[in-house]
């Protein structure tokens, strides 16, 4: 792991889901580096990918347009609406 020396540093809180917060926890201990390097090592390594994963999305793709008339529980199902057939 690459040491990242930074004077200047700012605390910033981040709502995680449980399992994520739990994932990332095992795999800092695994690595031997504490959780906020961890944090800071993927989103830098996020950062510079330049973005590849919202190409996969499709909110981000414009793929998933439904076509005829909007259901009406639209709003409470919208996850299922877009992501459904990824879920299997």
């Amino acid at each position: 792991m690459a040491v990242l020396l930074c004077i200047h540093m700012k605390r910033t809180t981040v709502m995680l889901p449980t399992e994520l917060k739990a994932r990332a926890e095992r795999r800092a201990y695994e690595l031997g580096v504490s959780f906020g390097e961890l944090v800071r090592e993927s989103l830098q390594s996020a950062l510079e990918s330049g973005g590849e994963r919202r190409t996969k999305d499709p909110l981000f793709r414009d793929e998933a347009v439904y076509r005829g008339r909007t259901p009406k529980d639209l709003a409470e199902r919208h996850d299922e609406y877009l992501y459904d057939d990824e879920a299997g």
